[in-house]
């Protein structure tokens, strides 16, 4: 199971950085109302394993909402304010989102947060995230917003360099990664999920990324 056993006191927050923090199972309160928000998206954006410019398939498959959403091809890393699959805009961001993004992004220092773009990542086992950096935004002055639902993921949290060592953060069901400031261009990846099935959602990871892109 990844989630902590039954009255089992949840790790504190953690401290990543001087402007990075895990959030303990902050997005549990939320759970029941943007799991089927979540639906009424794929449902009209279906989940997709896109291309990298390179031609590799991408082991994670996503969907985006909002005003922009991140999209991958042979052409390169972008936003667009359309998916490209259905050649209609995104689903919009539903209001329960936008009120979890901005009540972690102001728990974590960053106040009047207002994302426009967030991109949804379906890990299933094996699935990983290299080392990269967030930066096809117009600006790195919002923070980035990251909600992990379902099995548990090591995440990874380097430095400014992709050779800097990496710090492994264990992400549970509910916990929120918030990096902004200081930390905003700081390297960060998944390493490959094991199969470990969370007790509602299975064997899968559903993370959330909440961004200012435009």
């Amino acid at each position: 199971m990844q989630t902590l056993a039954l009255f089992e006191a949840p790790p504190p927050d953690q401290h990543l950085g001087p402007q990075a923090l895990v959030l303990r199972e902050f997005a549990l309160p939320y759970v029941a109302e943007v799991m089927p928000a979540l639906a009424e998206i794929t449902a009209a954006s279906p989940f997709r394993q896109m291309v990298t410019p390179g031609g590799y398939t991408m082991s994670v498959a996503l969907t985006n909402c909002g005003a922009l959403g991140w999209t991958s091809d042979r052409r390169g890393y972008r936003y667009t304010g359309e998916d490209p699959h259905t050649g209609k805009p995104w689903p919009p961001m539903p209001a329960c989102f936008q009120r979890l993004a901005r009540a972690a992004a102001q728990a974590a220092g960053f106040a009047g947060f207002e994302p426009d773009a967030c991109l949804v990542n379906r890990y299933a086992p094996g699935a990983r995230l290299s080392l990269h950096q967030d930066k096809n935004e117009r600006n790195f002055d919002a923070p980035i917003v990251s909600v992990s639902l379902g099995m548990r993921a090591m995440f990874l949290f380097g430095g400014l360099a992709r050779s800097d060592p990496a710090l492994k953060v264990p992400l549970w069901h509910g916990d929120v990664a918030v990096w902004g400031g200081a930390d905003r261009l700081r390297y960060h990846g998944v390493l490959p999920l094991k199969d470990e099935p969370h007790e509602t959602l299975g064997s899968q990871r559903i993370n959330f990324t909440f961004r200012l892109a435009g």
